[in-house]
């Protein structure tokens, strides 16, 4: 196993950890973040949404995005921050991969017309570990 494949499955159990992330946009020039639950397989990462929502509007205008995974207030937990770009995916199959129960609060089911998904695709990610040490896996 390469390092880089061994930072990958750090980082990859730091994400099985944590279902739920900040997830920041740009808009005007300005950072915008907010709570969202966080799908993953590997590193591909994917966020639920409404269609009608800023967020979509925001990635249309500027796809640069951050997440930050894993600080709950309390030290000693191992944080993932990630850098990359976002869209809403083409791939209808990962709506009904990413659909749960929790959904049905916004959404009719994963056929909903105003159910997206956004998908992530990271170009930098920092794991910082629980003592301090950070380790940078890069595209």
């Amino acid at each position: 196993m390469t390092d880089k494949q061994a930072l990958e499955k750090k980082i990859v159990e730091v994400l099985k950890d944590n279902p739920y992330c900040s997830f920041g946009t740009v808009e005007d020039s300005r950072p915008k973040v907010r709570y969202m639950a966080l799908f993953h397989d590997g590193l591909q990462l994917h966020l639920a949404t409404s269609r009608k929502t800023h967020k979509v509007e925001e990635l249309e205008n500027n796809p640069n995005v951050f997440l930050l995974v894993g600080f709950d207030g309390k030290m000693g937990r191992e944080v993932v921050s990630i850098e990359g770009t976002g869209s809403v995916t083409k791939d209808d199959s990962l709506r009904e991969k990413v659909w749960s129960k929790e959904l049905e609060r916004w959404f009719s089911g994963p056929d909903d017309p105003d159910y997206v998904i956004l998908d992530i695709t990271p170009e930098r990610i920092e794991l910082t570990s629980k003592d301090m040490e950070t380790q940078v896996w890069e595209q």
